[in-house]
């Protein structure tokens, strides 16, 4: 998936269909005479239908299509005849969609499940027939209800990705280099800030063809939960993520307190994001030889009272060890 394809945030307009008009037929047949109202129902509006499809990653198949009508019912007619319902209208989304009032920003709905639907607006009925107001003392009633007109509604449908495990860390800390190692991921990766503009998810072979799914989300700087950067708009990501991977490379100048900021900033976002497992990640271990390895160590058993695991991606470093804890993690 190229960053390009990646859509997270899109408006929609969506209108239902209007209800059929019920019918004010009067019998009609030789050799009947006064058959008397035989008018049908008007047939049902289409809804507009939130679907949820585990095949889809990403919102992009919206982003130039923002409005969505249903059909209209059909009138009834005569010999009660019951108008065709509108045609439904589906919207497709991932799995973690948000589904959001645009003008109150008020949740309506989110889609977890495969197979889950919602119906963001619902069709008009359909209008009686004039059979269904004959009386003794109306027996020829010349009149009908009208259908009911559809909804209008504005919607903002917000992607929440759906992985397994998040990984969370400063700009150029090493999370898409690692990504691309342990999947088949292609992420950007360059020697600068903010590489990654959008987030990217991979699938984590493990042992016994089982597998899990990793995400990559931009670069966190100090602020973020104020607004600074980019990685502020990608926070939401990891609120679905059951485990989260920190990722602080080796020779940051001071990894207890960059753990910290980043820590800070998922408590002012949200601070349900704390109740959620986490393990450290010390990147770009290569670096380091053992006796500055084992001084590092000591340093951390002091302050980390979460696991930790040293790796470098690019030497292919601890990789296995980090797995298995992830996989630990997971499956308890």
């Amino acid at each position: 998936m190229t960053e390009g394809n990646f859509v997270d945030y899109v408006k929609l307009h969506v209108t239902s269909g209007n209800g059929g008009k019920g019918s004010a037929h009067l019998h009609r047949e030789k050799y009947i005479a006064k058959g008397g109202p035989d008018g049908g129902d008007g047939g049902r509006g289409g809804h507009v239908i939130v679907r949820a499809n585990p095949n889809m990653w990403t919102l992009y198949h919206l982003k130039f299509k923002r409005h969505f009508k249903a059909g209209h019912g059909a009138h009834g007619s005569k010999n009660r005849s019951t108008g065709a319902d509108g045609e439904d209208v589906y919207i497709d989304v991932p799995l973690g969609t948000v589904i959001r009032d645009t003008d109150t920003q008020n949740v309506i709905k989110e889609i977890t499940e495969e197979g889950q639907e919602y119906v963001v607006v619902e069709g008009g009925m359909g209008g009686r027939g004039n059979w269904h107001f004959k009386s003794p003392t109306n027996q020829t009633p010349r009149y009908a209800q009208p259908g009911i007109e559809g909804q209008q509604h504005d919607i903002t449908l917000e992607l929440k990705i759906l992985a397994d495990v998040g990984l969370v860390g400063f700009p150029n800390a090493g999370k898409s280099t690692l990504l691309s190692v342990v999947t088949a991921a292609k992420p950007k990766i360059a020697d600068y800030e903010f590489t990654t503009l959008k987030p990217n998810l991979g699938i984590v072979e493990y042992r016994d063809f089982q597998t899990f799914v990793m995400a990559d989300i931009p670069g966190i700087i100090e602020g973020a939960a104020e607004g600074k950067g980019i990685g502020h708009r990608f926070l939401r990501h990891i609120e679905r993520n059951s485990t989260l991977l920190f990722l602080i490379p080796a020779d940051a100048s001071d990894i207890v307190e960059q753990y910290e900021i980043l820590l800070d900033e998922l408590r002012r976002y949200n601070p349900d994001l704390l109740d959620k497992d986490r393990l450290i990640a010390i990147s770009k271990c290569d670096m380091l030889d053992d006796e500055l390895k084992q001084e590092l160590k000591a340093e951390l058993d002091q302050h980390f009272v979460i696991p930790y695991v040293f790796i470098s991606s690019v030497a292919q470093q601890g990789l296995q060890e980090l797995k298995d804890t992830l996989w630990q993690m997971l499956t308890d």
